[in-house]
């Protein structure tokens, strides 16, 4: 019996990132706008807000129905792997097409958002909470 061999959907792929999150993006072209997180559908992933947030780039520029999104994502909370989703779609999009640069640098979906949990110091309960001070 010979393999099927499928061919190959051409896809874009970009990493986008925010606090520990990590999100592996691939749009594949000439698709109908269905996007999955690590294999399950975005309602069944996300909840509320962090759906729109994730798709935002592909609403603004309005390429929401003609990809395809899947994304693998690893680290942080649910609410960071959004914005990561969010930045590495807008990766893709630059690909695809440069001109929405400005559009998505002026929301500012380009910007990998630095700010990471600062480490804990010696001495002291977290970051820069210390222990309670008594007088007697």
């Amino acid at each position: 019996m010979t393999p099927i061999t499928e061919k190959k959907r051409p896809y874009f792929f970009s990493i986008g990132k925010r606090k520990t999150a990590i999100a592996n993006v691939k749009m594949y072209q000439e698709g109908s706008g269905e996007a999955l997180a690590n294999g399950k559908k975005m309602k069944d992933y996300f909840h509320g807000i962090q759906i729109e947030n994730a798709l935002a780039p592909l609403v603004m520029t309005g390429q929401k129905s003609n990809f395809d999104v899947e994304v693998t994502l690893t680290g942080g909370g649910k609410s960071a792997q959004s914005d990561a989703m969010r930045h590495g779609i807008s990766r893709c999009l630059l690909l695809l097409n440069p001109e929405f640069r400005s559009e998505l640098k002026r929301a500012g979906f380009l910007r990998r958002d630095a700010r990471i949990k600062e480490r804990k110091k010696p001495g002291l309960k977290r970051a820069r909470r210390a222990p309670q001070w008594q007088k007697r």
